[in-house]
């Protein structure tokens, strides 16, 4: 990593993906927009930067409504990244406040920018100098420090014109080495070079002329003239010009054979660097033996090109006064860290004439290496006679060194335990390397570059996975070679097994191993063949763990969630924060634990099944069972804190019942934000209770976190996962005969069949759960039941039945004092009092509904409000009125990630401009309506959608793609039985095929 200096400190790059370094351990930067902004500053060189300024840089003209908002929550995560330590009212040091802007203060050389512009400095200084060699060094040098596009992975206008920018100045820069390497009569060396540069960046006038002037001085004048045709042809295909005047002065003079042209003779630069006179008398060379230690590479390495490729680009570095490179590659056990640690270094033998030296330092055994007896091999190995080896760890380590100076060998550290056992064996001399393997991190090992090798993406697995098998074998069955190395997780390990098996046994199929590793509780016993075996592999790595460690490891995998934050951890762990954190981090510099994300946690699938089988031979189930307990009282705690801010005002929340501390929010959109987030987890951990609830005690937490869900339901993000999860604790209720559980599971359930329009069904789960709380006296959703029966009763059109279970719902919110349930009752019946032909009624009632709303103060409940206040005010003409209102609630919706709304507001929004003629308002509001419910699977508001586009169409004269929209809208509402297909069909019959385009919008017939 070019960017990151070997010193301590922070370091910061830009010539390639926006990164930060702290001591040599790489920073997670975040989100693509956090690292924009972060490169916006290390780019303005500790000038201030306003709000405005960076609000335009990273989003342009597509700036969101709260951009203000999510840049000072970036900055402030990014404050957090820089100054992990910073006490949490001090201030910031670094990233600091500067009038109304911010700025980056960096520290000397902490920006791989900086040292490339000195380096280019330094060597111009050094070409007028007449130091020509040196100038070369110090390009090269400068060059190094690009990894890749510069500013890659960040967004913006700002970005990409600073990485244009930033990618002319390094070609200018190569263009000046390629200059400094003619005049120093490298013209044989850099015609290789210079052929791949043109052919990278055709166009460039320069390159062309020095690898014309390359050619000429190699003695290939044909070339050289080649190379001007080519460049004339394609400057006149490409932008119609000839060459300009001097590239076609150089073709002149090559064609005259121009003296002028020939390569420079140059005397040494120094005298010092001068060969010593052949009666000098030179002291005889010590001729030490070659050593070739390392172990055979293995014949079928596979993948691994990217990681591979960035590793001999590190080692392969020539000598600076940086130091000596040192690669510490880490990983679980398994991943394949040693074998790509030996096939980099094979292939890095001409790199390292001297020799490759290898050791395994079993770190994970019961008798690690001593690094003393590790140095007498290497000595020994280096000719050093072994009555001359000193004893001492110091001693020996100081030779080796001194034996290695001046010297090209490669050092291969493997299974080492910590830094301790690796620092005495590096090499201290430029033009050494060293690479070191090992399970954990080794982040105090200075000056090394740490490696955090993942398990192998799916093709590459595949393919090593037919190269132990057989290629023809798994090409013959790919679709269930692909499910065996999923079931291995991609592990190279576990793929080389199981593929070794399918070798050692002709007469299996790849498909038979598929039910063979699909069963979890034998999946571990099914990797082994010979001396290998995945779970032998990981109790290395367990066997080191600390006894609290181990309880974690143990605990954690209890979870069939795909992660784990650090405060649901804390929950299973009964720890607190701190504590908690340690252990987590710890786990994962042991690589038994991954951190796909700051304050997030996972397993690889192979390993939370060994932890779990580890979990089964320690835990008692009494243990087993209270930490699963205290992680859904953990989600159950948050959830409802969710929900109370979603819902201002409701019932539910504090009628729930939460055993246990959770997360609490500040706002509205924090809260659906961390549902949304946690989605899978959640869902997973009430299924898991479901399936082994034994009674109300252990099944009620899981149906109340249901409950406390709903404003997730109302973001159409996770509506399969909801229905599975409430059948799922149904089932468990009836069988347990949990009729508290029952009741919470069947309303969420009919919420969901609501949002599907399956309205028969939902009704009758809405009318079993009001009876269930009228017998049991269980107010948790009483009232909310009660208005979601009417609503769907409405949606039928039985509009008289609809206001008077509204009524009903309003006496059991007044008789408990829940204005929040007064209004949002009077919001909902709008819509009824509409039906039955009472427009004043409904305005009335609308209108009153809003002021309770807006009187709480309650944002979720005021933009409801609006919209069907919006809905009555556009049926009665009153459209200026209704637009402004649903622009509001719009903004809500969108703004709290509540798509469901979105979907809706949208849909109305393009009704009421039907209705005011701005069809391509209608449109547009429209067809955004129809990719929400899209991309939310909603297919009752997708043939909403599809109706209002195919009204507004027709208003535009665009009849046939009208015709198509309606008829789609027709097809879906007659699949889900909604009685809107009735009304399309009736307007579908009223248009003539061969009609003009109308320029009139009929009345809406869709109500949602």
């Amino acid at each position: 990593m070019a960017g990151q200096s070997g010193e301590g400190g922070l370091r910061f790059a830009v010539l390639g993906p926006v990164r930060a370094w702290h001591d040599g351990q790489e920073l997670d930067l975040g989100t693509p927009l956090q690292r924009s902004i972060l490169g916006m500053l290390l780019l303005r060189e500790g000038h201030a930067v306003t709000p405005n300024e960076m609000i335009d840089a990273v989003w342009g003209e597509e700036a969101p409504p709260r951009a203000l908002g999510a840049l000072r929550t970036y900055v402030s995560r990014l404050r957090t990244v820089l100054e992990p330590g910073r006490p949490a009212r001090s201030r910031p040091e670094l990233l600091t406040s500067i009038g109304r802007g911010y700025a980056l203060r960096l520290p000397d050389d902490a920006l791989d920018l900086t040292r490339f512009e000195r380096g280019v400095a330094h060597a111009e200084a050094a070409r007028k100098a007449g130091r020509l060699a040196e100038a070369a060094r110090e390009l090269r040098a400068a060059l190094a420090l690009f990894e890749g596009e510069p500013l890659a992975g960040t967004v913006g206008p700002y970005a990409e014109h600073q990485r244009d920018r930033l990618i002319e100045r390094r070609i200018s820069v190569i263009e000046t080495l390629m200059d400094v390497d003619l005049e120093l009569g490298e013209h044989a060396k850099v015609v290789s070079e210079l052929i791949a540069l043109t052919a990278e960046h055709p166009l460039r006038e320069r390159l062309r002329a020095q690898l014309m002037l390359a050619y000429y001085r190699c003695g290939r004048q044909g070339d050289a003239l080649n190379v001007f045709t080519e460049t004339r042809e394609a400057l006149i295909d490409e932008l119609g010009i000839e060459p300009g005047p001097e590239l076609t002065a150089l073709h002149q003079r090559i064609l005259a054979a121009d003296p002028a042209l020939a390569a420079p003779h140059r005397a040494e630069e120094d005298e010092e660097e001068e060969p010593p006179a052949a009666d000098d008398e030179q002291p005889a060379a010590l001729e030490l033996p070659r050593p070739a230690q390392l172990p055979a590479a293995v014949s079928d390495f596979t993948g691994r090109k990217e990681v591979a490729g960035r590793l001999r680009t590190m080692l392969s570095a020539q000598p600076s006064a940086e130091g000596v490179p040192v690669a510490a590659i880490s990983g679980i056990g398994g991943v394949g860290k040693t074998t790509l640690a030996v096939h980099v270094a094979h292939l890095l033998a001409d790199v390292f004439p001297d020799g490759q030296l290898y050791a395994d330092l079993r770190g994970y055994s019961e008798e690690p290496t001593a690094p003393e007896s590790a140095l007498g091999g290497f000595l020994r190995a280096l000719g050093i006679p072994p009555d001359v080896i000193p004893d001492g760890l110091a001693e020996r380590s100081a030779l080796f060194r001194s034996i290695l100076a001046e010297r090209r060998i490669l050092v291969l550290l493997d299974n080492a335990r910590d830094a301790g056992q690796v620092t005495p064996l590096l090499p201290g001399s430029p033009g050494c390397a060293a690479i070191v393997t090992s399970r954990g991190k080794l982040a105090d090992l200075p000056a090394a570059r740490l490696i955090d090798l993942d398990v192998m993406e799916p093709d590459e697995a595949l393919q090593l996975f037919a190269a132990v098998a057989g290629a023809e074998r798994v090409s013959a069955e790919h679709g269930a070679a692909m499910d065996v190395v999923a079931a291995c997780g991609f592990l190279p390990l576990a793929v080389r097994i199981v593929a070794a098996r399918l070798a050692a046994r002709p007469s299996w199929t790849v498909a038979s191993l598929v039910p063979r590793l699909a069963d979890e509780q034998r999946r571990l016993d099914e990797l082994r063949v010979g001396n290998l075996a995945v779970e032998a592999t990981f109790a290395l790595g367990y066997g080191q763990l600390t006894p609290l460690q181990a309880r974690a490891f143990r605990l954690l995998s209890l979870s069939n969630g795909p992660d784990i934050s650090a405060g649901a951890a804390a929950a299973v762990l009964a720890a607190d924060a701190f504590e908690t954190e340690e252990v987590l981090e710890s786990l994962v510099d042991a690589s038994l634990l991954e951190a796909p994300a700051p304050g997030r946690y996972r397993f690889h699938d192979l390993l939370k099944l060994f932890a779990r089988r580890a979990l089964d031979r320690t835990e008692r189930p009494q243990a087993r069972t209270m930490a699963l307990r205290r992680l859904l009282g953990f989600y159950l705690a948050s959830a409802q804190s969710a929900h109370a801010l979603a819902y201002e005002g409701s019932m539910i929340s504090a009628n729930l019942v939460v055993v246990g501390t959770g997360r609490t929010f500040s706002t509205v959109d924090e809260a659906v934000a961390w549902l949304i987030a946690e989605g899978d987890s959640l869902f997973a951990t009430i299924s898991q209770a479901a399936s082994c609830a034994r009674t109300s005690e252990h099944l009620l937490p899981a149906a109340d976190l249901l409950v406390a869900m709903e404003p997730l339901l109302e973001s159409g993000t996770h509506t399969r996962e909801f229905d599975q999860s409430t059948r799922a604790v149904l089932a468990a209720a009836r069988k347990n005969g949990d009729q508290g559980s029952e009741l919470r599971s069947r309303y969420v359930l009919g919420r969901v069949l609501f949002a599907a329009n399956r309205l028969k069904e939902a009704e009758e789960h809405f009318r079993i759960v009001h009876e269930l709380s009228v017998a049991r006296r269980e107010k948790v959703v009483t009232g909310e039941v009660l208005n979601a029966l009417a609503v769907v009763v409405g949606r039928q059109r039985r509009h008289t039945e609809a206001l008077g279970l509204f009524d009903e719902a309003m006496r059991f919110y007044r008789d408990n004092d829940v204005p929040a349930g007064e209004a949002l009752v009077l919001s909902y019946s709008a819509r009824d009092h509409l039906g039955l032909g009472r427009p004043d009624d409904a305005i009335a009632a609308a209108e009153k509904g809003l002021a309770i709303f807006t009187e709480m103060g309650s944002g979720a409940g005021t933009a409801r409000a609006r919209y069907h206040l919006g809905i009555v005010l556009s049926r009665v003409g009153r459209l200026t009125e209704a637009v402004h209102h649903h622009a509001e609630c719009l903004a809500f919706f969108r703004a709290s990630k509540q798509r469901v709304w979105e979907q809706r507001v949208c849909s109305r929004l393009a009704e009421t401009f039907i209705a005011a003629e701005r069809y391509p308002d209608a449109v547009r509001h429209a067809e955004e309506a129809l990719v929400v419910s899209r991309d939310i699977g909603h297919p009752y508001g997708e043939a909403l959608s599809l109706t209002v586009l195919g009204k507004a169409l027709r208003g535009l004269g665009s009849t046939t793609r009208s015709r198509d929209c309606l008829r789609r809208a027709f097809e879906i509402f007659t699949r889900l039985g909604a009685p809107e297909a009735g009304d399309l069909k009736v307007l579908l019959d009223s248009i003539p095929a061969d009609e003009p385009g109308s320029r009139s919008g009929a009345d809406s017939v869709v109500e949602s």
